[in-house]
C-alpha cells in the first residue's frame, strides 16, 4: 500500500555531472515525483545540511534521503558521511552509496561510519531505472522515516 504525502526531496552529491544527469533521467523514467537536489563535492553536502553558503535560508529543504558518491573532490564521501553521521541533527537522514567503487574496504567502512545501504553504480540506463524505482518503494513506500524536526 503506498504512504500519501508530500514527496521527500532527495539529495544526491556527485562530481560528476553525466551521473547526475542520468540520474535524473532515471528518476523521471521511473516516474518519481521526488523533488531532486544537486551537489558536487562533500563539502558543498554539509553546507547544504547547514543551510550556509548559496544554500542559506529555505531554498535547500532538507532531503529525505541522500544519495552519495564516495570518490569527490574537497571532501569525498566518506569524510562527508563520518561527519553527517555524527551530527545528532543529521544523523537520521537516511543515506545510500551510490558509487563505482566495488572496494571490500570501502563498502565496511561505509558501513561502520552508519550508511544505510551501499550500491554499486550500474553500467546500463536500464538497471539504473530499476534501481531507482526500487529505491523509491522501499524508502518511500515501505519503511517508516523520522519526521522532518519542527
Amino acid at each position: 500500500m503506498k504512504k500519501v504525502g508530500k514527496p521527500i526531496t532527495i539529495l544526491m552529491a556527485d562530481d560528476d555531472i553525466d551521473d547526475r544527469r542520468l540520474t535524473k533521467e532515471a528518476l523521471e523514467e521511473s516516474r518519481l515525483a521526488n523533488d531532486l537536489r544537486f551537489v558536487e563535492d562533500g563539502e558543498q553536502l554539509l553546507q547544504y545540511l547547514r543551510h550556509e553558503g548559496k544554500y542559506a535560508g529555505d531554498e535547500s529543504p532538507r532531503p529525505g534521503l541522500i544519495l552519495l558518491d564516495l570518490n569527490m573532490p574537497r571532501k569525498d564521501g566518506r569524510a562527508a558521511l563520518a561527519e553527517i553521521k555524527g551530527v545528532p541533527e543529521l544523523r537520521h537522514i537516511p543515506i545510500v552509496i551510490l558509487t563505482n567503487s566495488k572496494e571490500d574496504e570501502d563498502i565496511y567502512r561505509s558501513y561502520d561510519l552508519g550508511v544505510n545501504s551501499y550500491i554499486v553504480k550500474p553500467v546500463t540506463f536500464e538497471s539504473l531505472v530499476d534501481i531507482l524505482h526500487t529505491l523509491e518503494k522501499y524508502w518511500f513506500e515501505i519503511v517508516e522515516l523520522p519526521p522532518e524536526p519542527a
